[in-house]
């Protein structure tokens, strides 16, 4: 870390200057990567990175820079040159840092930095033979293991002078079934704010296992039928759709320039009653949480949508200032290279009162959508387009063939009004998002919901 003086003197040099703020993000991260591929081991590194990221900014005007430079007449000199995007006499007293906060949540059994190579290789050597095993039809295994220690120091002319540690891993399956002329994938990552001891907490084998089951499943089923129906979504990546098609549009990023749908809807029912979303970025261990976001800020629960109503967006600083609100602890970045901006971090639709029986034996027919895959957002709209990586068929009432090729076409605002049963058994599972500030982890998730109504794209006529 940069000792405290030295902060004092960036953040004061980057006032020298009609700016009216200046911050300094410190960055020190230590990652390994294990990459297999066809049974062979192609990658097994380790690397370290570190820099610092100087913002300065006036009203709604901002600058960012970085270096990784470890000479301290750089790092001023970076500042200097910020300063200049704001010429004018000083607008800002004397910068002091008082005593450094250090976060203290999600605590570590096994820093991943100290655990030897080998043991690392050999998890994802566990997971590729378990989903070889699953089916003589599982053709190609593709395995890949990340963990990273990530400690940051954020100081700024706001009274924020913090440091805090994220250590992370996850471990990603991916399986490919064929029976010579068609191919299907399954694939399955899970991932924690957590040690090595990450993988004392879950069944290697069984992660694997579910990642070649969908991919067997998905090659032996029908083409989906194509229409408007009742969409059943499962719980955990289900709430990916939430993520893109909704989360997007209450960050302050779009919200504050009138770029979103959900612009000026603070207190307007935009969901069905029975819908609460929640953002919460201090859940233990989480793959999204942190003691402190990206602006040095202690990260909170927001809750975003309560009983259908629009209660907060997630707001960084900057945009703050456009909104006149203050921050709700969500300034996130992807590294010292990014400046920050809002971002998600665990995001969830909460559980709901009827259990996934329930929910399936009051659908005479429609898609039950067991697991999501990728798709494609309009951030301004919310028009959105999902594909379903692995899907069934319901019919009166009961779960019927598996189908595949289904897609979910629609927008986020009508989808939050046509939910009209939430389960209970609320899950989540990872995801890696990117946007203006990079690529950082984040949480999704929700209980099984329905969705009334929903256009699903197949290649099969309607109601077969």
């Amino acid at each position: 870390m940069l000792d405290k003086q030295l902060l004092e003197r960036i953040l004061n040099t980057a006032l020298e200057s009609s700016a009216d703020f200046a911050e300094v993000f410190v960055e020190d991260k230590a990652q390994s990567t294990v990459m297999l591929q066809s049974n062979t081991i192609e990658q097994a590194i380790n690397n370290h990175t570190q820099g610092i990221g100087v913002r300065i900014a006036k009203g709604y005007q901002s600058v960012y820079g970085y270096t990784n430079s470890k000479n301290h007449e750089d790092m001023l000199a970076l500042a200097r040159d910020l300063a200049k995007s704001f010429p004018g006499e000083r607008a800002r007293g004397e910068v002091t840092l008082g005593t450094m906060k250090q976060g203290k949540a999600h605590q570590i059994k096994r820093m991943p930095d100290s655990v030897d190579m080998k043991e690392k290789v050999a998890i994802v050597k566990r997971a590729n033979e378990a989903a070889r095993a699953y089916s003589d039809e599982i053709k190609q295994v593709s395995v890949s293991y990340m963990d990273y220690v990530q400690n940051v120091w954020i100081a700024s002319s706001e009274n924020i002078y913090v440091s805090d540690q994220r250590v992370r891993t996850r471990l990603g399956i991916h399986s490919v079934a064929s029976d010579g002329k068609d191919m299907q994938s399954g694939f399955n990552g899970p991932g924690g704010h957590y040690g090595f001891e990450f993988y004392d907490t879950f069944s290697v084998e069984e992660a694997a296992k579910e990642a070649s089951r969908v991919a067997v499943t998905m090659l032996h089923a029908e083409e989906c039928p194509s229409g408007l129906m009742p969409v059943v979504i499962d719980n955990g990546f289900g709430g990916v759709i939430f993520h893109e098609a909704c989360g997007h549009s209450l960050e302050a990023t779009s919200v504050a320039k009138n770029a979103s749908v959900f612009s000026g809807k603070k207190g307007e029912q935009i969901a069905n009653p029975i819908v609460t979303a929640i953002d919460d970025g201090t859940i233990e261990n989480a793959w999204g949480s942190a003691n402190y976001d990206d602006e040095g800020r202690e990260q909170t629960r927001r809750v975003l949508i309560k009983d259908g109503v629009l209660n907060t967006y997630m707001i960084d600083h900057l945009n703050g200032r456009r909104m006149d609100e203050q921050s709700t602890g969500s300034g996130r970045r992807e590294s010292y290279k990014f400046a920050p901006t809002s971002r998600m971090s665990n995001t969830y639709i909460d559980n709901g009162d009827s259990t996934f029986d329930e929910i399936i034996a009051a659908t005479k027919y429609g898609l039950y959508a067991k697991k999501m895959g990728g798709g494609s957002v309009q951030p301004a709209t919310g028009d959105f387009n999902f594909a379903v990586m692995e899907g069934y068929m319901i019919r009166d009432g009961k779960i019927a063939e598996p189908v595949k090729g289904a897609t979910l076409i629609g927008s986020g605002k009508d989808a939050l009004k046509k939910i009209d049963m939430v389960g209970n058994n609320l899950l989540r599972a990872q995801g890696m998002c990117g946007s203006l500030s990079g690529s950082i982890p984040t949480d999704v998730g929700q209980p099984t919901v329905r969705v009334s109504s929903m256009t699903v794209g197949g290649r099969k006529g309607g109601n077969a």
